[in-house]
């Protein structure tokens, strides 16, 4: 007689991360969708902070898989991750990320009650009473602005949305499109979520899906993931056959605040200059967070993210040139 074979399977990759990664899977335990019918594959992408004594502790249930490997990054974990998948559906849940008991069943429901093949995204919303740096609570409001536009219909979910903290597709298509491009160690995520689009997948978005995330990012993190995006953008149009990228940019931005404009001008390709006004937003930011100037403190953030990221576009952009498009996209900041 065969062994039964789970219908999910989810992926969570993590990185010195084990007292958090504790509540991820105890909440994935938890959920409401039937024990038999899911996994629970962790790959630890070179932890060295208690996780493989954890990963001991796990050995003995069997509904979670365990797999380490050098660490090669969260692309390199996912890929491991969906290659021992057994499940026919792949859901991808972040280190960070703990999961509403309801999480797995929303995304099969969407899943088997979509007319065609799809991605699903579900929301990555903010822990009640978990203390976040300012700067990754501006990042937690860019995305439920997000969620309020797409609920409200003011644009469809597309690759740009798949952040796979909380996010779901048939494994046969991730095999397909070719699985995450180890190359990238930001953005791998949407780069991915390209090639799925070009595939004819559709993208939906299901806010009852919920994930808690309990993010946490030092500033100059946060800072190296918004210039890494600019580049990563430039290289997914110059190299990754998405021509049409650039020029929805280049619309967003002039749709961007009179004052994000003329910083990103002023500071384009000066990097002292761009050093400086960092320096400078970043008191006013801090100036603002300590008298509880809230509105000041999120426009302050903005214009770093905004900056660092045009500085990472600018500096990868060198003498590409794209074609003109009327394609428009969306994106965080």
């Amino acid at each position: 007689m065969s062994a039964h074979v789970p219908q999910v399977s989810v992926v969570v990759p993590t990185f010195n991360r084990v007292a958090r990664l504790r509540h991820v899977i105890h909440a994935l335990e938890q959920q409401d969708f039937s024990k038999d019918d899911y996994e629970i594959i962790v790959v630890s992408d070179g932890s060295s902070d208690g996780t493989e004594d954890y990963f001991a502790q796990l050995s003995l249930k069997k509904s979670v898989r365990c797999f380490s490997q050098a660490n090669r990054g969260p692309a390199a974990a996912r890929n491991f991750g969906v290659e021992k998948a057994l499940g026919e559906i792949v859901v991808f849940i972040d280190d960070d990320v703990v999961a509403h008991s309801s999480l797995l069943s929303e995304h099969i429901r969407t899943h088997l009650s979509a007319a065609r093949e799809v991605v699903v995204v579900g929301p990555l919303l903010s822990p009640e009473g978990f203390e976040m740096a300012p700067w990754v609570h501006w990042e937690q409001e860019m995305l439920m602005k997000q969620y309020r536009a797409l609920l409200a219909g003011v644009w469809q979910p597309s690759a740009r949305q798949f952040y796979t903290g909380n996010a779901s597709v048939r494994r046969c298509h991730i095999l397909a499109a070719g699985g995450f491009d180890e190359n990238f160690r930001r953005a791998e995520d949407v780069e991915l979520a390209y090639r799925l689009a070009d595939r004819g997948l559709e993208f939906v978005f299901n806010m009852d899906a919920v994930g808690r995330h309990f993010a946490e990012r030092s500033f100059i993190s946060w800072l190296d993931m918004a210039m890494a995006y600019g580049r990563n953008d430039v290289i997914f149009a110059r190299d990754r056959n998405q021509a049409w990228l650039l020029p929805a940019l280049e619309a967003e931005f002039q749709e961007r605040h009179v004052l994000i404009r003329t910083l990103v001008r002023t500071c384009r390709k000066r990097p002292r200059m761009t050093a400086m006004t960092t320096r400078l937003i970043k008191l006013a930011a801090d100036t603002a967070t300590f008298v509880g100037a809230k509105k000041i403190e999120q426009r302050a953030y903005s214009g770093l993210f905004n900056l660092q990221y045009y500085s990472g576009l600018h500096s990868e952009m060198g003498n590409f040139s794209p074609a003109p498009t009327n394609s428009s996209a969306h994106q965080i900041g």
